[in-house]
């Protein structure tokens, strides 16, 4: 999944393709280095960043939608607003991915009787207050878990298939940086709800904090440690790794999937 962020404001891109055009032509880049989904968010997330208008958001994410709709890539929106949703699927989006895990009021019933895709997302607190103070759990993978269980179940009962979610254990969203965010890193598969199938995992940890305080390095430096993340993700199950350096985590998971599929095959030792 690439990241098309059409802020002003966000941690590690913000400005960069505000311009519509820019953000097209990013877009059209992300394709061709291999992203296989392109999500749009018009409002930053970041720690204390502060909500945008929902005339401004339709604004800066609906046209983008038509423009890039049938390019044969499915399109995402990271959104939490009920509005945009319904928007954003009129327009042509295939998955809405929301940080609040459908939690506003009308946000069940926005995507409802759609058939798209649906990101259920865990955070602890909102955007403005989230990183403030020092995030506390008991367990974090177990309570990430049950929150995601919980939304899950409130998505079934309101008659939404179970193909059409997908769950985020929410890096950097409510979370100390290195304590809480590798733990749930490492026990990645665990902060599924229990199902059979499997719910997909979505991974987003591209140019985060977390990156960042292991490595030292500032948002825009963080592309080696970032492709580490998702390579380490996807060997602990994820699904999709939403991120910001397409080639760079698409040559990575190459490699990786070139020695999973050696290691599967191989014949056993003489």
């Amino acid at each position: 999944m690439g990241i098309l962020n059409v802020t002003p404001d966000s941690f590690s891109d913000g400005g960069q393709h505000a311009m519509r055009g820019d953000a097209l032509r990013h877009a059209e880049r992300m394709m061709l280095e291999g992203a296989d989904m392109i999500d749009i968010g018009g409002e930053s997330t970041r720690p204390g960043a502060p909500p945008v208008p929902l005339d401004e958001e339709l604004e800066r994410v609906i046209p983008l939608i038509e423009q890039l709709h049938g390019a044969n890539v499915p399109l995402s929106v990271d959104t939490y607003k009920p509005e945009v949703m319904r928007r954003a699927l009129i327009a042509g989006a295939d998955l809405i991915n929301d940080i609040w895990g459908f939690r506003m009021p009308g946000a069940v019933e926005a995507v409802r009787e759609s058939n798209c895709g649906l990101c259920v997302m865990h955070m602890l607190g909102e955007p403005q207050t989230m990183q403030l103070g020092e995030p506390a759990y008991g367990e974090v993978v177990g309570e990430v878990r049950q929150f995601l269980e919980e939304r899950v179940a409130v998505l079934r009962q309101a008659g939404i298939a179970r193909e059409r979610i997908s769950v985020d254990p929410g890096f950097g969203f409510g979370k100390a940086v290195v304590e809480h965010n590798y733990a749930l890193l490492a026990r990645l598969a665990d902060t599924a709800p229990r199902a059979e199938p499997p719910y997909p995992i979505l991974a987003g940890m591209s140019r985060k904090s977390m990156i960042g305080a292991v490595t030292g390095r500032p948002a825009p430096e963080r592309v080696a440690g970032s492709v580490a993340a998702a390579v380490l993700a996807a060997e602990r199950g994820a699904a999709i790794v939403r991120v910001h350096d397409v080639a760079q985590t698409v040559d990575a998971l190459k490699v990786w999937a070139a020695l999973r599929d050696a290691a599967n095959h191989a014949g056993p030792r003489s």
